[in-house]
């Protein structure tokens, strides 16, 4: 299939990677720095741009993969085409390319970093058409570089996107509070990783549900009490691991 990519970001760089491996042909790159499109263009093979109004509309699929908030400004600035516009936006509805006639939504369900080499066939792919004819085009697709794909609507992978919110940022926000905690008793963070990899076995195997565990979940005051009493100098981490500790409780009943 001839795809044209718009966007230069970690999201773009791992799909066109993807995309390119498993035999499609990357035509052209855009990004408002046309250095950084150039970048990308060169490991596929494609042609860089910086101007939407001159981008090649005779290939098969045009992948939005910007800014949720550029979205409907890059949309309502592509020439007229007959392919298929599709966006990669978790909380975006489809809606944002109705202005197309043939559109819809490839969304990869991943944390990407550009410098963090994923296996995209271990990657679900949420897929999204205007009509039978996109959806099985994006399935076809998604099904080359992936093992598993889902059919969800807007309102689905609106929902999965807060889910990934708390179990992925708010999580990681965690991670970096305790990583403080540890550097002021010159603690290194990699003695909790044996202690993180099996709280997510767990909740994989058994369920978030029946692995919680810790002094909130068990009532016990006294811990409660002591970590809270060494944080008294910080008033704001306090206050969070009060919060949290309350949310549990009554989660956990």
């Amino acid at each position: 299939m001839k795809i044209s990519l718009i966007g230069a970001g970690n999201v773009a760089t791992h799909l066109g990677c993807a995309l390119k491996a498993h035999d499609h042909q990357i035509i052209e790159v855009f990004s408002r720095q046309l250095e950084n499109a150039s970048k990308l263009a060169e490991e596929l093979d494609a042609h860089p741009t910086d101007n939407l109004s001159q981008l090649n509309a005779n290939v098969d699929l045009i992948i939005i993969s910007v800014n949720d908030d550029a979205l409907p400004q890059v949309s309502q600035s592509l020439p007229e085409t007959n392919a298929i516009i599709a966006h990669t936006a978790g909380s975006i509805s489809m809606d944002v390319l109705a202005f197309h006639k043939k559109h819809g939504v490839l969304y990869p369900f991943q944390t990407f970093s550009k410098d963090k080499k994923v296996n995209f066939k271990d990657i679900p792919i949420l897929i999204e058409g205007n009509s039978s004819e996109v959806t099985e085009s994006l399935q076809h697709v998604a099904n080359s570089i992936s093992n598993t794909i889902i059919l969800a609507s807007s309102q689905q992978r609106q929902q999965l996107h807060i889910a990934a919110v708390f179990a992925c940022n708010f999580v990681n926000l965690q991670y970096a509070i305790a990583e403080d905690l540890l550097k002021k008793e010159n603690l290194p963070f990699v003695l909790l990783l044996p202690l993180i990899q099996e709280t997510a076995h767990k909740a994989s195997q058994l369920s978030p549900q029946k692995s919680q565990t810790g002094p909130a979940v068990r009532r016990d005051q006294s811990v409660i009490n002591k970590h809270k009493k060494q944080l008294e100098n910080d008033p704001e981490m306090a206050q969070l691991y009060q919060l949290l500790t309350d949310t549990i409780q009554k989660k956990f009943k």
